[in-house]
Parts: structure tokens; C-alpha cells; sequence
């Protein structure tokens, strides 16, 4: 099937997408499993299932983008759709940011007295001083509690410097490709991939000392639970972006892309980019605030 200036490509019946909603339930079952003493085997399966799932469906794209089923009219399509995922993606972080921002800015202060609400700062935790990070707790015995809270200025420092020279690696890959230069493409590209991978491997780094040294696990309360979720997806987000970028550097070195003709690289930047700025502000209220 061709497609021209004035038709649309309709794609044909999928199985990928109910692969990948099979995946994602059976790695949330088997995660919510683990979280009560089973195994990890379901997650790993599920995971697996994504892993197929996520093959063959950049597989199946790939194919059509190179058959030339796609026009211009795809593609505005493609970038309406990429724009409108991102925009959830920052509601979805909105949420968790409001999280935060709802415990640090009125549960805490309620805790202690604030808005003439005695009662439940008498009836509740007498003693309680308004503070954050929230280390100390009530019922202490029933709690993971932290020795201390995750400074910001070690490894979530060095993240962010890895993290923001990505974003300048994918930056400078994007105007080699618009200029043709294949070779700065890659080049830019590999840093960018490289860079994401290590910031993965340091956050594991990081994770490992809170948990180990720090005792700071998801169970240390309201400040252990938002730590762990708010860093927590943001560094899923950042393996499935280099996961992404990595698929994108094999199509370069392929010759997929042309100055003209290169959505597929700019979806990944443009998500690449959210996951940049969504860190920024991790690192600001998070670790360093």
C-alpha cells in the first residue's frame, strides 16, 4: 500500500497492544506479590512480555516508516500523539509532585498546630515539631525509621550533572543529523546513551547506600514513600528512554534517518528532554529543599 499527499495510512489490526497490557498486569501482580514475601519469577515474566512486546512493535513501525507508508500528514499525526503522551507524562509526575507538596505544606504543618487545629496535635503526636525531611515518627517500633535524609550534594549531584550533559549530547546529535553529518549523529547518540545507562547504574548506587546504610526504605514513612516514588519512576522513565535512544542509535548507524525525515529521533529527544526537566525538579524539592 502507497500512500500520497492527499490519502492516510489506516495500520491494519494489532496484537502488540493487549501483549502489552498482558505484560504490564503480570509485572504489576507479581510486583505486588513480591512486596508480601513471593518471589520475583511473575515480575521477571512480565517484564519479558514487555520486552517482546516493545521488539516487535518498534520492529513493525520501523518497517512501515521505511516502506514509505507515512506521509505528511502521518507525521503531524505522529508529533499531535507524542505531544499529547508527554503532556501526560507531566501529569502523571503532577500527581506525585502534589503528593509531596500536600504532606510537606499541610499535613505536616496540621501535625503540629497549624490552622488552629488542636485537637489533632494534642490527641495525636503531642511533641511533634514541624520539619522536613520527616525522619522522626510515632510508633516507631511499626516503621523502617531513616538515620538521616538523602543529601543532596553526592550522588544526586553527580546524576544531575551526567543527566544534563545527556541532554546536551542528544541535543548536539540532533543538529548533525539536520546538517547530514552521519557521524556526529552517532557519536551524539552513543554519549546519550551511554550517559543514561550510567545514570541508571548510579541511582541503583544510591539506592543500595539508603537502603543499606541509611535504613531509608519505602517503609520510613511519608518521607521514605515519596522519595522512593518520585525518584522511583522517574528512573523507570529514564531506562525506558535509553532503552528508546538505544533503538534510535541502531537506526542511525542503519541510515534510517534524513535531515528531512527523522520524527522517530525527535519523538525520543523530545521525551528525553521531559525526563531532563522532570529531574531538575526531583533534585530541587526532593533532595535539596
Amino acid at each position: 500500500m502507497s500512500t500520497t499527499a492527499d490519502s492516510y495510512y489506516v495500520p491494519h489490526g494489532t496484537k502488540w497492544p493487549i501483549i502489552g497490557s498482558i505484560g504490564l498486569a503480570t509485572s504489576a501482580v507479581g510486583f505486588a506479590n513480591y512486596l508480601h514475601g513471593s518471589s520475583l519469577l511473575v515480575t521477571a515474566i512480565g517484564l519479558a512480555i514487555i520486552i517482546f512486546m516493545m521488539w516487535g512493535w518498534f520492529g513493525q513501525v520501523v518497517n512501515e516508516s521505511m516502506s514509505g507508508l507515512y506521509n505528511e500528514q502521518v507525521d503531524r499525526s505522529f508529533r499531535w500523539g507524542m505531544g499529547w503522551f508527554i503532556f501526560s507524562e507531566v501529569m502523571f509526575f503532577g500527581a506525585f509532585f502534589g503528593a509531596l507538596f500536600y504532606a510537606r505544606e499541610l499535613s505536616i504543618p496540621w501535625l503540629a498546630g497549624a490552622s488552629n487545629n488542636v485537637a489533632t496535635h494534642d490527641l495525636l503526636w503531642p511533641n511533634f515539631q514541624a520539619a522536613w525531611p520527616l525522619i522522626e515518627m510515632p510508633l516507631t517500633e511499626k516503621f523502617d525509621v531513616a538515620k538521616q535524609a538523602m543529601g543532596a550534594w553526592g550522588l544526586p549531584a553527580i546524576n544531575t550533572v551526567i543527566l544534563l550533559t545527556s541532554g546536551v549530547t542528544v541535543t548536539y546529535a540532533h543538529h548533525a543529523l539536520k546538517k547530514n553529518n552521519r557521524g556526529g549523529l552517532i557519536l551524539g547518540l552513543f554519549l546519550t546513551v551511554a550517559l543514561g545507562f550510567l545514570f541508571v547504574g548510579m541511582q541503583a548506587w544510591e539506592y543500595s547506600h539508603a537502603y543499606n546504610d541509611m535504613n531509608l526504605k519505602l517503609t520510613s514513612g511519608i518521607y521514605g514513600s515519596t522519595f522512593y516514588m518520585l525518584t522511583g519512576f522517574h528512573g523507570f522513565h529514564v531506562t525506558m528512554g535509553a532503552i528508546m535512544l538505544t533503538v534510535i542509535l541502531i537506526r542511525a548507524i542503519k541510515g534510517h534517518f534524513t535531515p528531512d525525515n527523522h520524527f522517530a529521533f525527535e519523538a525520543v529527544a523530545w521525551y528525553w528532554h521531559f525526563v531532563d526537566v522532570v529531574w531538575l525538579g526531583l533534585f530541587i524539592f526532593v533532595y535539596w529543599l
